[in-house]
């Protein structure tokens, strides 16, 4: 039928938008409700909201319960950030509608576009009741889960949509989103045999990475290495990849491979101080003490409140016997941070061989309180109080210190020295 609404269309296809807009005012007056509606329709699907938008308050007016008018304004009113006016749009549309499923729906959107999930869940909670058997309801609250991280109540409703024979809805693979959230659930077995099903060249980086992640927990190491290997080359910017691949390189005994990709993750991302402490870790493996030691203190210069760094450059540094180094680099650290009883050792060590021996004393007393059954601390602090005559504090330890080693005869020897 040749209307002035499909002859507004055209005019709007031609890009010759003075002709539309005269054909869409005659459309107004002249088109009967069913044209305009679907008039309405294709106008909102191409943008045009205020126009979309007056032929529905146009119609409402005379067909004042079309809630499916309603849902409609409702939406092109979040499309215009009124959701004010969205909300009140939903308001009047009652269980007992037609159009009240797809008011939950989009009011569903709405909050969770406004980070208010739980109310979200609830709207789709209503229209699952409401329509059990709607695969789009389904879909969109397991969607929900899988964005909260409920992965163990996402995946029952993909598995469910999924055994209907539905593997793809909205554009959203359904076999790749199940085996994500299998995989994020520590559910590795399960996630991989939905994972695999899907090809390296239709995975998204995040899928790739998920999938590669579970071959990693699953010992699967090689094919770790292949798919983390094939995202670095589709995407080098991405930088969680590094760690997890240098530990798989890392598994198969490949450590200055393992290094030389913890060097590259350095490079697209040198403030993650995961990637210097694996480097240092690695290098100090290798036998690389200064190139660890690098790693270990612009780590902790990137992320200075980081205690496991600390402790492993403070340890470092006491064993390769710089103790003055350690002192002064944990001066600096103490000014701001309580001091940890790995740490209070250190500094005794450091303390005790640089003949600051008040300061020892100190130390050694503090790291007591958490290393009482550390045959190691024991010994270390035995000897150090016999060597400055502090026998009081010496025996206690010694004593404990041969329960838990009672076949080092030298040290029994100076026990029995005591006795």
């Amino acid at each position: 039928m040749n209307s002035y609404s499909q002859r507004a269309l055209d005019f709007l296809e031609a890009g010759k938008l003075t002709e539309f807009d005269e054909q869409f005012k005659l459309a107004l007056k002249n088109d009967d409700d069913d044209l305009l509606f679907s008039f309405a329709e294709e106008l909102y699907s191409l943008g045009f909201l205020p126009q979309a938008k007056q032929i529905y308050h146009q119609l409402l007016t005379k067909y004042p319960d079309a809630d499916e008018l309603r849902a409609n304004l409702a939406e092109i009113a979040i499309s215009e950030d009124q959701n004010d006016l969205a909300l009140s749009y939903l308001s009047e549309i009652k269980p007992d509608s037609d159009s009240y499923v797809q008011s939950l729906m989009i009011a569903a959107d709405l909050y969770q576009t406004q980070g208010l999930f739980e109310v979200s869940k609830q709207k789709l909670l209503a229209a699952k009741q409401a329509a059990p058997d709607e695969d789009v309801i389904t879909f969109a609250l397991a969607e929900l889960y899988f964005s909260t991280r409920e992965f163990d109540k996402a995946i029952p409703l993909y598995l469910h949509l999924i055994k209907k024979g539905i593997t793809e809805l909205s554009a959203v693979n359904l076999v790749e989103r199940i085996g994500v959230a299998y995989a994020n659930a520590g559910r590795f077995g399960h996630a991989i045999g939905y994972l695999k099903q899907i090809k390296l060249i239709d995975m998204t980086s995040d899928v790739k990475f998920e999938t590669a992640f579970t071959y990693l927990q699953l010992g699967e190491y090689q094919q770790a290495v292949n798919v983390f290997e094939d995202l670095r080359d589709s995407d080098h910017d991405y930088p969680t990849l590094y760690p997890y691949l240098g530990e798989a390189l890392e598994k198969l005994h490949k450590e200055k491979d393992a290094l030389r990709v913890f060097q590259e993750g350095l490079g697209v991302d040198e403030y993650n101080e995961v990637l210097w402490q694996k480097a240092g870790d690695l290098a100090l493996k290798l036998g690389e003490t200064d190139q660890a030691e690098h790693y270990y203190r612009q780590g902790h210069q990137v992320a200075p409140d980081d205690l496991n760094l600390t402790i492993k450059l403070s340890n470092l540094l006491v064993q390769e016997e710089d103790y003055e180094g350690n002192v002064n680099f944990l001066k600096q650290y103490l000014e701001t941070h309580a001091v940890d009883p790995q740490l209070a050792w250190n500094l005794a060590t450091s303390y005790s061989e640089m003949e600051s021996l008040d300061q020892a004393t100190n130390y050694y007393q503090l790291a007591a309180k958490s290393f009482g059954d550390n045959p190691d601390f024991l010994k270390e602090a035995a000897l150090f109080y016999r060597s400055v005559g502090k026998t009081d504090a010496m025996l206690p330890l010694l004593k404990r210190y041969i329960e838990l080693e009672p076949t080092d005869g030298e040290m029994a020897q100076i026990l029995s020295e005591y006795h």
